[in-house]
């Protein structure tokens, strides 16, 4: 993973959750083929069970065995850190911490490779290690909580048989992007593990696509996670609900997904672009492609976007919860971490809009607020690109020459 903002160091969490082998072939299971392998023959039966009916809520088909085995606390932390130091190296997650700390978002001194590894040492039940290709479940898991925590993960293992999950929620592909990938990935387990579940307690079937306002009947149950998790509650908020977003505006998303197309997976012509789509729910509204360019001499550090849902997060943090609204019409954004030839250094944060009333309004809530940031900020309209855009420097005078093209983006 190559990661530039602590966002994308919380996909780890995907790479444990899912599978991430080799796809699968395109020749179903037939009936004599076992759906599970295992070693644990209780584990082994209990999967083979639930298998048939989440492949069919889920909308998918399966189309090789799963492989399912426990694991051991101390092997998950093992793998942990061994998937940290491949996946975020210190200087790489220094350059994360270097960014969202000049957006007000994260402490300077945050480690932020502790604090990944103790909220997935915390929060992980159930990972796939890509090298032996194979679910795990972790053996301190309650026998209570087994059927739903293997409801999750198998749907995921059947996801991994019908979509390109590496491809879709690859980094490379940038933050948002990725993002809104990672929440159509665990909000269609999640809803799938729910729907089961529920029929489960009421002892009749059960289809959450007719449950109105699902999401907000699902949100305080996960809001709750704050408080019961030491590691998620000590987080900086915007890997707080970094984490959070996939499983709760994932989930909604998927939901309504289900209610104008019908019990179809959130994948292919249906896989969000954008973390506003997975909030809007509208797939048309493709994001905009905004690029920085610098003088010469400069040198971008770090380059990324934020994303409606970070822009949410950078104006809650600023200006307070309520201000969070002014990023609807959010169109498309892009942040660079630089350097001068003179050693000094700063931020860039260029946010384009979709209409010049939404951009005013985003530049009106978050200008009074410019003294929070950690160096001395600007907030200025940028009146010759292509799209309405506001353009933010954090420790940059306004000097400094930058260029923003705004361009039409894509699926």
């Amino acid at each position: 993973m190559s990661s530039s903002s602590p966002l994308r160091a919380a996909f780890l969490g995907l790479l444990l959750a899912v599978g991430m082998g080799a796809m699968a072939s395109l020749d179903l299971l037939s009936a004599q083929e076992p759906q599970v392998r295992s070693s644990d023959p209780e584990l082994e039966e209990l999967a083979a069970e639930l298998l048939p009916d989440l492949a069919a809520r889920a909308g998918m088909e399966l189309r090789e065995p799963v492989r399912l085995e426990k694991r051991s606390r101390s092997q998950l932390v093992g793998y942990l850190e061994a998937k940290l130091d491949e996946e975020l190296p210190t200087e790489e997650a220094r350059r994360d911490v270097a960014a969202y700390h000049l957006l007000g978002l994260v402490p300077e001194d945050l480690d932020l490779r502790e604090v990944l590894l103790a909220l997935y040492t915390e929060q992980v039940a159930g990972f796939y290690e890509p090298d032996s290709t194979a679910l795990f479940i972790l053996e301190d898991q309650p026998p209570e909580a087994l059927q739903g925590l293997l409801v999750h993960e198998l749907v995921h293992a059947v996801q991994d048989q019908s979509a390109d999950l590496p491809a879709i929620t690859d980094p490379e592909r940038g933050n948002d992007r990725a993002t809104a990938a990672h929440a159509a990935v665990e909000g269609h387990a999640t809803l799938v593990m729910l729907e089961f579940l529920t029929e489960q307690l009421q002892g009749r079937p059960v289809d959450l696509a007719e449950v109105p306002d699902f999401s907000e009947t699902l949100r305080p149950a996960l809001e709750g996670m704050r408080q019961q998790f030491p590691a998620l509650a000590g987080a900086p908020r915007v890997i707080q609900e970094s984490l959070l977003f996939p499983y709760l505006e994932g989930a909604g998303f998927v939901q309504r997904l289900w209610v104008r197309e019908g019990r179809v997976p959130p994948f292919g012509d249906y896989l969000p672009a954008s973390t506003e789509q997975v909030l809007e729910g509208d797939l048309s509204d493709a994001p905009l492609d905004v690029r920085l360019e610098l003088p010469e001499g400069w040198t971008v550090v770090d380059s990324d976007d934020l994303g409606r849902l970070e822009l949410e997060i950078l104006l809650a943090t600023h200006a307070g919860d309520a201000a969070a609204t002014r990023a609807v019409g959010w169109g498309g954004d892009r942040f660079a971490l630089v350097e001068g030839p003179d050693g000094s250094s700063g931020l860039l944060l260029a946010v384009a809009w979709d209409d010049a009333a939404a951009r005013n309004g985003f530049v009106a809530e978050l200008t009074p607020h410019l003294g929070g940031f950690p160096r001395p900020a600007t907030l200025r309209s940028v009146p010759e690109a292509a799209a309405p855009t506001a353009l933010l420097r954090v420790g940059l005078p306004d000097d400094v020459v930058v260029t923003v093209t705004v361009e039409a983006g894509g699926r």
